[in-house]
């Protein structure tokens, strides 16, 4: 497991909630729907941390809970502020769609059935995919 994220701490190698920490996250999801910017709810919620952590932490999806992680932000508060995000960043034209690449279409010189069976040899694979090719081109 990689970092353990705020509001959290680890016991006994299990995650545990951290009482005063999780209060800060459950204020700043606070402050984040009642209108403040990412920075300014964090500094209202007591913390310290870069514009781009606080949007990390508004859409960590461990606050929810899972196997390893107890709940902190219920999925309705949770939900609101990825909606609340999303217009922001609508507003703002922050939303980047992508572009259509074009297919890039690479000439072969052979013609081969599909792939079938899969090995976990390497070279068997490959021997495999070399018996396929029918004929060249």
């Amino acid at each position: 497991m990689g970092h353990t994220p705020f509001g959290y701490r680890i016991e006994d190698g299990k995650a545990v909630v951290d009482d005063k920490a999780a209060e800060q996250v459950k204020e700043l999801f606070s402050g984040y729907l009642s209108g403040l910017s990412l920075k300014n709810a964090a500094i209202k919620a007591g913390i310290d941390c870069y514009h781009a952590t606080v949007s990390r932490m508004l859409q960590n999806k461990q606050y929810l809970g899972d196997e390893f992680y107890p709940s902190i932000i219920d999925e309705e508060i949770f939900e609101k502020a990825r909606l609340e995000k999303q217009k922001r960043a609508e507003k703002l034209g922050r939303i980047w769609e992508p572009k259509d690449v074009p297919k890039t279409n690479y000439p072969v010189k052979f013609k081969a059935k599909p792939l079938v069976q899969k090995y976990d040899d390497p070279y068997k694979q490959a021997e495999y995919a070399y018996s396929l090719i029918e004929s060249e081109v």
